[in-house]
């Protein structure tokens, strides 16, 4: 291997990761245990807590990073897609990346893939296995006392899948990435069940009964012991954790993430107390996250598949209930399977909805976005930027000052409509967010 440095910025570093990513998803875990053999095996240097699910694996993980910092251990997070900034998706007490260490990080782990790929391209290690090894080099090296790792799509075949866990998490199980996962929601169980290891914790979620029995079945053959958020805290939700995120469906998140908190043991010198506390200073935005720009006040909210489409519209009924008031859409997808459901909830509720194309490739087209919207909608909708909505990134262009207006969708659209209006979160990198 040479000793050359290939990449002296940060610009040169972007390009080569995107070409990773161009080169598209690869599944299996074959490629990450020979990069991470080659590595020293970083993953194993500090225990892991271990999420999937369908939705709220983000923000569970955020909630289990602040409780268990705020007990004073020093916590690795990973998670992706990042909202802005490449850095967001490897964060050591929530310092992100620099692109002087992804620069570092990159240069380092170039010729090791080149080398293990040698003779067969194909075999080169995927962008999101290159930033996965980022977490787990990062982590080591900053000696981190625990580690809390999302897992990217799916489970069984994901790159995070070569960790043993002190815990393995279900968060929730729905129909989102069917062709990569399976058409049914015990297939997308079974998918997800494959971060479990033999006789580590499982703790899951509010899952459908079909998933349930899907994940208790593979935990009861690999000797684990389950446990439940429904059999913990029953099914009324009010009585559930609080947090400072907002919405129903984030207490079912703060539940499972003290369960898992508990599960993990007094070793940790985790209270009760000292969880609650920390539940209520979560830092993880685009989850109903309320601003005023320009005196405009709007709602920020990533939910981008038909399960979030339903926390949606929960969340949305307990807003007119607030306020009396219709508000204002903006709003755009990946994919008819997503953005119809996200479509027909709006359209319940909206007085006026501006669609807008997301720059990525597996966006929804303006064409197709107004085919799914109901025709018994009679409201204005409209075709349009983000620059045109947000201009200089300092107002809000729709509705009326005592309007509220709901951004909501792709968390790719979230991230750049944040990389307009909150510039101190950093220029944005939305062609290297898709996965």
């Amino acid at each position: 291997m040479s000793d050359v440095m290939p990449f002296a910025d940060y610009e040169s570093v972007q390009a080569y990761l995107f070409s990773l990513k161009a080169r598209g998803v690869k599944f299996g875990i074959d490629r990450m245990r020979l990069l991470s053999a080659a590595l020293g095996h970083p993953e194993q240097a500090v225990p892991v807590i271990h999420i999937t699910g369908t939705n709220g694996k983000g923000s569970t993980a955020a909630m289990l990073e602040a409780i268990f910092r705020s007990a004073g251990w020093k916590v690795g997070l990973y998670t992706s897609p990042h909202l802005v900034r490449l850095g967001e998706r490897v964060q050591v007490n929530r310092r992100m990346l620099s692109e002087e260490e992804i620069i570092s990080f990159t240069n380092e782990l170039k010729p090791i893939a080149d080398e293990l790929a040698h003779g067969s391209p194909d075999d080169h290690a995927s962008f999101f296995e290159f930033m996965t090894a980022m977490a787990f080099l990062q982590f080591a090296r900053k000696q981190c006392d625990l580690s809390v790792v999302e897992v990217g799509l799916g489970g069984r075949l994901d790159a995070t899948n070569i960790v043993d866990p002190q815990v393995s998490i279900v968060t929730s199980i729905s129909l989102d990435h069917c062709e990569m996962l399976g058409e049914t929601v015990e297939r997308i169980a079974a998918e997800k069940a494959g971060i479990i290891k033999p006789g580590r914790p499982v703790v899951i979620g509010r899952l459908p009964p079909a998933a349930e029995r899907v994940i208790r079945e593979v935990a009861a053959h690999q000797g684990c012991v389950v446990h439940s958020v429904r059999a913990e805290f029953g099914e009324d939700s009010t009585r559930y954790p609080g947090t400072n995120l907002e919405g129903e469906y984030q207490r079912w998140n703060a539940a499972t993430a003290t369960l898992a908190a508990r599960v993990m043991g007094a070793a940790w010198k985790l209270t009760t107390h000292g969880i609650d506390e920390a539940l209520q200073h979560v830092v993880w935005p685009g989850r109903w996250q309320r601003i005023t720009l320009g005196g405009r006040s709007l709602i920020l909210d990533a939910s981008h598949n038909p399960e979030g489409a339903d926390v949606l519209r929960a969340n949305l009924t307990a807003l007119y209930r607030e306020t009396g008031r219709k508000p204002v859409f903006i709003t755009g997808a990946l994919g008819a399977a997503r953005a119809g459901p996200l479509l027909s909830t709006i359209a319940d509720f909206a007085r006026e909805i501006h669609l807008v194309v997301p720059h990525q490739a597996r966006a929804t087209p303006f064409e197709e976005l107004e085919k799914l919207i109901p025709p018994g909608f009679s409201g204005p909708v409209r075709r349009a930027s983000l620059e045109s909505l947000f201009p200089q990134g300092r107002r809000c262009s729709v509705g009326e000052p005592d309007d509220i207006v709901v951004v909501t969708g792709s968390i790719y659209l979230l991230g750049e409509v944040f990389a307009l209006i909150a510039p101190e979160m950093g220029v944005g990198e939305g062609r290297l967010q898709d996965f």
